[in-house]
């Protein structure tokens, strides 16, 4: 299988279904997001962290993958023809985001109150988790604007909210960890 298929270098690229549109398209930069989110994700995973941790991140990486797929799929493309569905794969679906809060609650569980907001930092995997977060919350906002304008299903916006908690709770997680110490956020008087 060739990498290259020179398809797209007038600009344009192929939708699941097989309709063309530009590189540029909200959809497109939808599931780019959630394809940048998934490459952050892979680095937290590379960094010295628990195995259980690695594990669940490598759940959220393939659910990713699949969360990208439905991106790709315009709605009236979902439904063959022949009325079977062209995604032949489990699709994220309320289980997926059960597992998520089920796993955040878990978590937070084992943490200190959280008395105010917290600055991202302290260690660079710890800084990792917010960059994800914010990666994550910049999908969600393109996936909501893609439902706007052509519809998508709505599942993808409950995912990604939920995960973008999750990697907040992760990043409280690996302050703990790690053994550093959370920076809280206290305005300063005027």
């Amino acid at each position: 299988m060739k990498i290259y298929t020179k398809t797209g270098d007038k600009g344009t690229t192929a939708l699941f279904g097989g309709k063309r549109v530009s590189k540029n398209h909200l959809r497109i930069e939808s599931y780019g997001t959630v394809d940048e989110l998934n490459s952050y994700i892979g680095l937290i995973k590379d960094q010295e962290i628990d195995h259980q941790t690695k594990n669940i991140l490598v759940k959220i990486q393939n659910d990713l993958f699949t969360l990208g797929s439905m991106l790709a799929t315009p709605l009236e493309n979902e439904i063959l023809k022949n009325g079977k569905e062209r995604l032949n794969i489990p699709k994220i679906n309320t289980k997926s985001v059960t597992y998520l809060e089920n796993t955040i609650d878990e978590i937070n569980s084992k943490l200190p109150q959280m008395t105010h907001f917290i600055l991202p930092g302290g260690h660079t995997t710890v800084s990792y988790c917010h960059i994800a977060r914010c990666v994550c919350r910049r999908a969600e906002r393109l996936s909501v604007s893609l439902h706007e304008q052509e519809g998508i299903n709505p599942i993808v916006l409950t995912y990604l909210n939920r995960l973008s908690d999750f990697l907040f709770i992760l990043a409280r997680k690996l302050s703990q960890y790690f053994s550093v110490q959370e920076v809280k956020w206290i305005p300063e008087k005027l």
